[in-house]
């Protein structure tokens, strides 16, 4: 099968190669891809940025996300059959959807949205949990609270507006003037332009924030917290709560909670809560955001599409900042 895969850790391109049709277990279904989506993960893997969390052999075929169709089941497999349409996310340690096949674990797949094209479903897995994580699991959030998400019109972004207002959850997020029009056709409440606007002095009073840019922007989103909020984080710094959970050992617990003092001291002095988030795979969770999307209350939004060939292209594209929504790659 051709897959786009890389050697070693660092910017180089990736690598178009032949490689075998990977076997299945019992417990794992092989799909026929016809599409994956890119993220943010696949180039923090592909620059080794994610070493200390997760460890990967090489040569490693990159992507996080797909829909396809199931072509052969392992012998314990019983919730999915040859021929079924299927999207998910696998789970970190068997990542590689920017192939033409991929072996899977059937509890880490759903039924394919009905309404949705392959190419759809396949923008859909590692962002709709995230955000279905972020706002459930997490934040807990009910109807009637407030939440602040950053990049709007970002993949994550899209998604988790249309989450929240599902939810009857108040939506500001940041966006510039080219995200504005989409991020209020998607139902944000409010919009701040970020190139003009601070959005530390502008809110006030919210539960939560999703945050999926780190930083200072990170640093400042406590602000806009009433006490007992929380901030959850995609792309700050993991703490050592977070260590401690996933058992990293004492070792990475140390230089996680060192690592992440900044942010620590900034959650305990607006009496507010530090969550990072590395979103688990869930068929169960994608057959509820399946349920939502069949109901017409999301609506995937993609920016580009790409051939398999030309992953390395939609990387760069997606690497740039510049894509309002989704980046798709077309496998069939």
């Amino acid at each position: 099968m051709q897959a786009m895969l890389i050697d070693r850790y660092g910017k180089q391109p990736l690598r178009q190669a032949e490689v075998p049709v990977p076997d299945i277990g019992a417990q794992e279904v092989l799909v026929e891809i016809h599409a994956a989506s890119v993220n943010p993960i696949d180039f923090k893997i592909r620059d080794g940025k994610v070493k200390l969390l997760l460890q990967f052999e090489m040569p490693l075929i990159l992507g996080n996300d797909f829909a396809g169709v199931v072509r052969a089941v392992g012998s314990e497999v019983r919730r999915f059959k040859v021929g079924d349409a299927v999207y998910g996310r696998p789970r970190k340690s068997h990542i590689g959807t920017f192939a033409e096949w991929m072996a899977v674990h059937e509890d880490d797949i759903a039924p394919k949205p009905t309404n949705l094209s392959f190419e759809q479903a396949a923008s859909l897995p590692l962002v709709g949990l995230t955000a279905y994580q972020a706002f459930h699991d997490l934040m807990h959030l009910q109807a009637g609270q407030k939440v602040l998400i950053h990049a709007g019109a970002g993949g994550v972004g899209t998604f988790a507006i249309q989450l929240a207002k599902s939810m009857g959850v108040f939506v500001a997020t940041t966006a510039s003037e080219a995200g504005a029009a989409l991020v209020q056709s998607l139902g944000a409440d409010q919009v701040i332009n970020y190139r003009h606007e601070n959005f530390a002095q502008k809110l006030h009073d919210y539960d939560a924030v999703l945050d999926t840019l780190g930083g200072e922007t990170l640093l400042q989103s406590f602000a806009v917290l009433k006490p007992g909020g929380m901030v959850v984080s995609v792309s700050g710094i993991p703490d050592a709560r977070f260590a401690r959970e996933n058992q990293l050992g004492s070792l990475k617990t140390l230089l996680l909670r060192l690592a992440s003092a900044k942010i620590t001291r900034q959650a305990r002095r607006h009496q507010a809560e530090y969550r990072f988030l590395f979103m688990q795979p869930s068929g169960t969770q994608l057959r509820q955001i399946s349920a939502l999307v069949e109901a017409g209350k999301i609506v995937p939004v993609i920016d580009r599409t790409f051939a398999l060939a030309d992953a390395q292209q939609a990387l760069d594209y997606m690497e740039s900042g510049r894509a309002k929504g989704k980046v798709v790659i077309k496998v069939r």
